[in-house]
């Protein structure tokens, strides 16, 4: 009997499952390459910043350690995205992968002086957005229709697990020696960069030379289409409002912990239970939805998951327990998991191939900047108002921004020409050079329905 090869073709519109997603053999690749860098990442950062505050007994420069990783996407991240769209993904994802391996080895380096440290740290950081862009463009090269939407949201709850796993293992590793923690993330990028390069086709740059014009034009553009193209612009402000709230109760956990009601629980269990929460519940959306409900009910729950999300927040008001706090926020992740990955697939379908990746870097810098605003903002208030009372009402406010973004989604019929003016554009060789995408006109009057939230 002759063996079975699988089909690793696109697959069409239709349900798709777990088997048919694992059976493409680049989407393996991509995904255990991504699997191993995110926990090698989070172990790194565990261990960067204990090493750090060991070095300095500064509370201030361990803080710093940590969050020098966001500091890429708050400064450039969409104009480092847009050089992902200039080189092929392939070539992009690898020399990442080894660039960052490389300065993990440096940094792994015995007695190296904290300044050192933290600028080879912010170094290697520079290398996530295009990496992470080039991986976004690539995946609707390996999958289409519904395996696409399947396969996003693996990646997420992959990505979710990687933080549990990954800083329990950091924290523990890096307890005993720092250095073993550093050398282990050197050696999953390596891992990494071995799997994409054997297992990834090697495809031509999105945008050839002939077709380049200036990089900050090129970011501008990136920004024009997301915003200026009205079903884009709707899912951006979807997924921009489901951050603002979602991250609150794990940016609030430690001092929720501590002056809270806690019961019998100690403030440090407290704190671990409200921060792993919303990951746990994340992963267990995603996996359900893709599994449970094809793509035609995923699309119609998206809105209804988008507003429930928020909605189960609200009950914060009352001051519940740490062991309530936790699963409001884990349902919160799951609904925002059963609506994260089918707005990410349909973002993909409506955005013509040749600025997959500069579109990723807006949406990507977006999150960021609006998470760290969330966690600022509701902290600041927390200072004057208790912290359940602060949760509560800015939940209810998401409430009534995703009700308002529901409402005014972009009709079936905008929908559709939009997915059909992209998928014009990329069959199309390239972007025109210094405009927008051919078949895809984003000025007013295009013949678009305006009823995207604007």
């Amino acid at each position: 009997m002759e063996a079975t090869v699988p089909d690793e073709r696109p697959s069409a519109e239709g349900p798709a499952t777990f088997r048919e997603v694992f059976a493409q053999r680049e989407f393996r690749a991509v995904f255990t390459a991504g699997a191993l860098s995110w926990v090698g990442d989070y172990v790194a950062k565990a261990a960067v910043t204990l090493l750090v505050y060991q070095e300095t007994r500064s509370v201030a420069l361990s803080a710093a350690a940590f969050a020098i990783s966001y500091l890429p996407w708050l400064l450039g991240g969409p104009l480092l995205t847009a050089l992902a769209e200039r080189h092929p993904y392939r070539r992009v994802m690898v020399m990442c992968d080894v660039i960052r391996m490389a300065l993990m080895l440096l940094i792994a380096i015995p007695n190296l002086p904290v300044p050192a440290v933290l600028v080879l740290l912010f170094a290697s950081t520079l290398a996530n957005p295009p990496s992470q862009a080039a991986k976004s463009a690539l995946m609707p090269q390996i999958l289409a229709g519904d395996r696409l939407v399947i396969g996003l949201s693996l990646n997420a709850s992959i990505g979710q697990a990687a933080q549990v796993v990954g800083y329990l293992l950091g924290a523990a590793v890096a307890s005993i020696d720092p250095t073993v923690a550093l050398l282990f993330n050197a050696a999953t990028f390596g891992f990494s960069a071995l799997l994409v390069r054997l297992g990834v086709r090697n495809r031509p740059a999105a945008m050839t030379s002939a077709h380049r014009s200036h990089l900050l034009r090129e970011t501008g553009q990136g920004f024009q289409i997301v915003f200026g193209t009205p079903v884009l612009r709707a899912i951006a402000v979807l997924v921009f409002s489901a951050m603002l709230f979602s991250i609150v109760p794990e940016g609030l956990a430690a001092a929720w912990a501590n002056k809270g009601s806690r019961g019998d629980m100690d403030a440090g269990t407290a704190q671990a239970v409200i921060m792993v929460a919303n990951p746990l519940g994340f992963i267990l959306g995603g996996l359900l939805m893709s599994r449970l409900f094809g793509p035609t009910r995923r699309l119609a729950l998206m809105r209804p998951l988008a507003v429930l999300a928020p909605l189960v927040l609200v009950p914060t008001l009352f001051n519940p327990p740490p062991l309530v706090v936790a699963l409001l926020a884990a349902l919160c992740g799951f609904a925002v998991a059963g609506m994260l990955p089918m707005a990410n697939g349909l973002f993909v379908r409506a955005l013509p191939a040749g600025f997959r990746a500069r579109a990723f870097g807006v949406m990507a810098t977006g999150v960021q900047i609006i998470q760290g605003f969330a966690v600022l903002a509701t902290g600041l208030l927390a200072e004057r108002f208790s912290i359940p009372v602060v949760v509560g009402v800015w939940s209810a406010v998401g409430v009534l921004l995703m009700t308002i973004a529901a409402v005014r989604w972009p009709d079936k019929q905008t929908v559709d020409d939009t997915i059909a003016e992209a998928a014009a554009a990329s069959a199309e060789p390239t972007p025109r050079p210094g405009g927008t995408p051919t078949g895809a006109d984003l000025r007013p009057g295009d013949g678009h329905r305006r009823h995207a939230v604007t």
